[in-house]
């Protein structure tokens, strides 16, 4: 399934939170109709591909109940699927991985890395779809309490590690594994300037990278004009910002909520890339 995506240029995946809470657009997506048009309409603005998750994952949110992350993502999957988009499902669980799986998803990208539900990695292990594997220490309402490292580089590459051996040990194929260093997940925001400087520590795994900093608060601080952050959805050219970085730095695939100026950036990126050095 990773193959059969556009080669040659970072990919570009776009984000649909069918969500009331989450950081960016909570609540503008979450009738089912209007995000299965959010939907077609990232695809349209350039995303290779398109996350659609149905539980916040903000620092301090609370986790949603089963039955309610299930209502949220499958019809969206099911309908975005049956267009021809690929569709990545964003779930820490593995019973929402599965169905979402069977509604038509191709990539499942578990934020918690296996770590959240002992049953994700066993399942996943049972079908063929490739799996994001990001690195993480704790649920949302604590993870900002888990931000102490040694060596922060190191030790989230090789926490990171710690998390593919298992799923490559459960039985998934190493080249369905794709890594995410996690940006603001058990992170300041210093730390995920230091991990994006580092870019390359995560590309040497030899897995496929996928990076998502896309409007985080980290950037709003950049971006602040004295002591109020800059707003969310004024964040967009610093993140098109990010995406070039990680296009040079040989990044998979970056997840963003505006696609458009991301799209362009990464084929500026693949175009120089031609030129001789």
């Amino acid at each position: 399934m990773l193959d059969a995506l556009p080669a040659g240029r970072t990919l570009v995946m776009g984000v649909v939170n069918v969500t009331p809470d989450s950081f960016s657009d909570g609540g503008r997506w979450l009738d089912a109709d209007t995000a299965i048009r959010h939907g077609l309409d990232l695809v349209a603005a350039g995303a290779d591909l398109v996350d659609v998750g149905g539980e916040s994952t903000r620092p301090g949110a609370e986790r949603v109940d089963e039955a309610t992350e299930l209502q949220r993502v499958l019809p969206v999957v099911r309908a975005l699927a049956a267009d021809g988009v690929v569709v990545s499902v964003d779930t820490m669980r593995s019973s929402v991985a599965l169905q979402a799986l069977d509604a038509g998803a191709a990539i499942v990208n578990d934020v918690s890395g296996g770590r959240a539900d002992p049953a994700m990695i066993p399942v996943l292990a049972q079908t063929d779809a490739p799996v994001v594997l990001m690195h993480w220490r704790q649920h949302s309402a604590h993870m900002q309490e888990h931000t102490t490292y040694d060596d922060l580089v190191a030790d989230v590459v090789a926490e990171l590690t710690e998390q593919v051996d298992a799923a490559v040990g459960a039985g998934i194929a190493p080249e369905r594994i794709v890594v995410d260093p996690g940006l603001g997940f058990s992170k300041t925001g210093d730390q995920n300037w230091t991990v994006l400087a580092h870019l390359d520590a995560f590309t040497a795994t030899g897995h496929r990278v996928l990076v998502a900093a896309s409007r985080k608060r980290f950037l709003g601080e950049l971006l602040a004009d004295g002591p109020e952050l800059r707003a969310v959805d004024r964040r967009e050219d610093a993140t098109a910002a990010v995406t070039t970085l990680c296009a040079a730095a040989g990044v998979w695939c970056v997840r963003v909520h505006d696609p458009r100026p991301s799209a362009d950036a990464v084929r500026v990126v693949a175009r120089l890339r031609q030129e001789p050095a």
